[in-house]
């Protein structure tokens, strides 16, 4: 015999429920504001942008840092998803058509984000800490990208070469490129990619 939900309960499941959705749609403005401006946003354009109150936004978040810190939050498992997305196997030219795409995409979109985190992290350990965790996930999929090539090299031209390629992918090295030099993104992942493929060691033969 299956028991009946209390009302009481479901009401408050409810309420959660919808908590959780303005929360969610706090973050989400959020983002979507420093897409269109670098500046960083006020309580009541977020609040604004979100449909909601200036009220509902500090009833979820402390203060704005907290909204950011979630944001950024919000923005790695978005980038992270969209990252292990691509095909890592594949000959040398399909790994880096793949593994470019994917990470200029991600540029693309989470840039302005990016950009907001690096002017406040000197002042926050979590953004600092979230900062470094993004560098070595884009690291660890490098290795993972171009594991038959890295395989070739010592463990110290192996870690060197890393630091190169995660230099040269970096969300600044993209925002040069599209806003500075005016490139499309097909040429921005081109140059990328030539400049990898001539980075890499040559691709180990199929045993």
């Amino acid at each position: 015999m299956t028991s009946k939900q209390n009302p009481k309960s479901a009401r408050i499941d409810g309420r959660r429920l919808r908590s959780a959705r303005t929360k969610q749609l706090i973050v989400e403005a959020y983002i979507d504001l420093l897409r269109k401006d670098p500046r960083i946003p006020t309580a009541a354009q977020i609040a604004e942008r979100a449909g909601v109150s200036v009220r509902s936004v500090f009833e979820r978040f402390s203060d704005l840092h907290e909204l950011r810190v979630a944001a950024t939050d919000h923005t790695f498992l978005q980038a992270a998803t969209l990252a292990t997305g691509a095909d890592t196997e594949g000959d040398r030219a399909t790994r880096l058509k793949n593994h470019i795409e994917r990470r200029g995409a991600i540029c693309e979109a989470w840039l302005p984000l990016w950009r907001a985190m690096m002017v406040n992290k000197g002042e926050s350990l979590e953004l600092n800490t979230r900062v470094l965790l993004a560098r070595q996930a884009i690291i660890k999929r490098i290795e993972i990208m171009y594991r038959p090539e890295l395989s070739t090299l010592s463990e110290e031209r192996q870690r060197r070469l890393l630091v190169v390629l995660e230099s040269l992918i970096d969300f600044e090295s993209w925002a040069r490129m599209r806003e500075d030099h005016g490139l499309s993104f097909a040429e921005a992942c081109e140059v990328w990619t030539k400049a990898i493929d001539r980075l890499l060691p040559p691709t180990p033969p199929v045993s």
